[in-house]
């Protein structure tokens, strides 16, 4: 009886030992996994939840995830929508521990110049968040033309239609200066 009792230790020693060989290489791997692993995933994994996205220029916008870009996501604060560039983004709160990669080669090409083309062709309203070595800065106004890399944004007072009489100034303005694009949600 004695001998059985040793085996039975023995053997759940052994047991144990090998539980925790397997656990210690599923957390191994589970950590060389997240390496590779790109923040847009995360986000795209957080699409519906409600999350809050800090900017480098010390403003912040929250609302519900609509849309993880190539480049930019999409906010929906209730009566407005918020187009973040993600080298905007100081850092995400409400983000889940699940990634989702994008799986169509079309939507991986979207970028944020995409994005800003359907703003300017849509004549939408906007209010430009700007940011700079002094904060933030905002312009409302209505995107006339995209660069590659640029905006033409023609100021123009809230709630009057873009015409060449109206607008006060056309700024330039590169992308890597754009914090964020609030816009009026349609209907």
């Amino acid at each position: 009886m004695r001998w059985d009792a040793l085996f039975d230790d023995m053997e759940s020693q052994f047991a144990e030992a090998d539980r925790l060989a397997l656990d210690s290489e599923i957390n191994e791997r589970a950590r060389a996994e997240m390496v590779s692993l790109p923040l847009e995933h995360r986000l795209r994994a957080a699409v519906g939840c409600r999350i809050a996205v800090y900017l480098l220029c010390g403003e912040s916008a929250r609302g519900e995830l609509r849309h993880a870009g190539a480049d930019a996501l999409v906010l929906d604060e209730g009566q407005h929508q918020v187009l973040i560039p993600y080298a905007a983004a100081a850092r995400y709160v409400g983000l889940g521990r699940h990634a989702l990669p994008e799986n169509s080669q079309v939507r991986r090409s979207i970028g944020l110049a995409h994005s800003l083309r359907g703003l300017a062709r849509d004549r939408a309203e906007l209010s430009v968040t700007i940011a700079g070595g002094a904060g933030a800065q905002r312009l409302a106004g209505v995107i006339d033309r995209v660069g590659r890399d640029y905006i033409d944004l023609a100021s123009v007072t809230p709630g009057e239609v873009r015409r060449s009489r109206s607008v006060g100034e056309v700024s330039a303005i590169p992308f890597t200066a754009l914090a964020m694009i609030r816009s009026s949600k349609a209907g």
